[in-house]
């Protein structure tokens, strides 16, 4: 069996969805996706469909609302540049339309659509005068949703890294919680009722099934991490760190409150590396024994979660915990709460300890830092689990996933059953490389 192969015996348990999949019309590849940039690399794998009859997408544009580039990125802009840049290595012509700031990438291109709320007025618009001939449409719904079905007639796959419902009053008032809650809850899911929705975790499968989007239309597909450098030795006194942006629900100060107790236990340094709009606030109380880095470089983030002890990730939400394997694979075990996401990343006993309120949170942080033993199991646990998670797996995994929505979406549309009918009849008028135009 391929990688691609067992890819997808991982997406929702190896099931398809239902409905007439086999009648899909002709490949838009000649009979596969296109070849790796070098082929005869070890881990190079010949493409091959998931089901009979899948359609292959030659040009993919992803829809966000923001880039890597953007100062407030987190975990979904990461999965989004991976999967782009991944399918891009692999000969796709991936776009990404999201709003501003944006920068270059080697293997996609990238269009600023305006800022942070205009461009969702200005994505349909570009998309009809730069981005029509896109064979599939893959919609971040990070909260507010661009209802890509709406503007676009053909294929599209929605990307949910995590649903929102309880956090949209953290930053809102009741009024425009209320809305934002509502659209993403009720509207979405009604605009995409006919498309695939994907996902990164078990935690946020059981959301999506909590706000009505049926089981069998939702895939899982794993969060890979990039293999690091060479690591580095751990530092003593020990260096706790906490990774990620400074928002509300990432609840730093929560963190701070609880360094206050636990230092008089472990000693060391708490380092918070990131930034967000919450950073000034809690870096004017002056805490004992912490340091704030902002945002860092790749290679600075590697020498600070390498040279750490510990990971502490206090967040009451998270659609995957992608830190806390990041650290997991350079030998630092996680502190988290027991709550979606990140009871997804941490296996509680084995590469961490997931706790249910700050006392045991405190505890777990304090007996790791002190059991030295325990620490260097969990470390050797932690890594051997991560290195299940490369980033080619999620990018195989997605690929099928993007296959497998451009079926659904020909077998469902009245041109696409018109256009099987006459390929199975064997009309050679149908064998298209392109899309099929509706």
């Amino acid at each position: 069996m391929s990688s691609r192969s067992a890819a997808f015996s991982r997406i929702n348990g190896g099931r398809r969805a239902s409905g007439p999949i086999g009648t899909a019309p002709p490949t838009m590849w000649d009979d596969a996706p296109p070849a790796r940039v070098d082929p005869a690399a070890p881990e190079a794998v010949e493409a091959e469909a998931p089901f009979e009859g899948a359609a292959w997408p030659r040009r993919i544009l992803f829809v966000s609302w923001r880039d890597l580039a953007n100062p407030t990125a987190g975990g979904s802009e990461l999965l989004v540049h991976q999967l782009a840049s991944g399918l891009g290595e692999r000969g796709y012509e991936v776009s990404l339309l999201c709003g501003g700031p944006v920068a270059p990438k080697t293997s996609y291109l990238v269009s600023d659509a305006g800022g942070q709320y205009s461009q969702y007025l200005r994505v349909p618009l570009q998309y009809l005068r730069s981005f029509r001939s896109a064979d599939l449409v893959v919609e971040i719904c990070n909260g507010m949703p661009f209802l890509a079905p709406l503007w676009r007639r053909g294929p599209v796959l929605c990307l949910v890294n995590h649903v929102h419902t309880e956090l949209w009053s953290s930053r809102f008032g009741p009024l425009t919680a209320g809305l934002g809650r509502a659209i993403e809850a009720d509207v979405m899911p009604r605009v995409h009722r006919k498309n695939l929705i994907v996902t990164v975790s078990e935690s946020s499968r059981s959301s999506l099934l909590g706000i009505g989007v049926p089981e069998d239309r939702i895939r899982v597909i794993p969060q890979g991490v990039a293999e690091p450098p060479p690591l580095v030795d751990k530092t003593w006194p020990p260096r706790f760190v906490a990774v990620g942006r400074i928002v509300g629900y990432k609840r730093i100060d929560l963190l701070l409150e609880m360094w206050r107790s636990v230092k008089q236990h472990t000693g060391g340094t708490l380092t918070i590396i990131g930034d967000g709009p919450e950073r000034e606030g809690l870096e004017s109380l002056n805490a004992e024994d912490v340091e704030f880095t902002g945002f860092v470089s790749e290679a600075e983030k590697h020498r600070l979660m390498s040279e750490a002890w510990l990971l502490l990730h206090p967040a009451s939400w998270e659609g995957w915990g992608l830190v806390i394997t990041e650290a997991a694979l350079r030998g630092t075990p996680s502190v988290g709460f027991d709550v979606p996401g990140v009871r997804d990343a941490i296996v509680d006993g084995e590469t961490g300890f997931l706790a249910t309120d700050p006392e045991s949170f405190k505890r777990h942080w304090i007996r790791l830092t002190k059991e030295k033993d325990l620490h260097q199991k969990l470390r050797e646990i932690g890594m051997k689990r991560s290195l299940s998670y490369p980033i080619k797996e999620s990018v195989n995994a997605f690929e099928l996933v993007a296959a497998e929505a451009v079926t659904r979406h020909h077998a469902q549309s009245a041109t696409g059953r018109h256009r099987a009918k006459l390929f199975a009849a064997g009309d050679p008028s149908t064998a298209t490389t392109g899309p099929v135009k509706e």
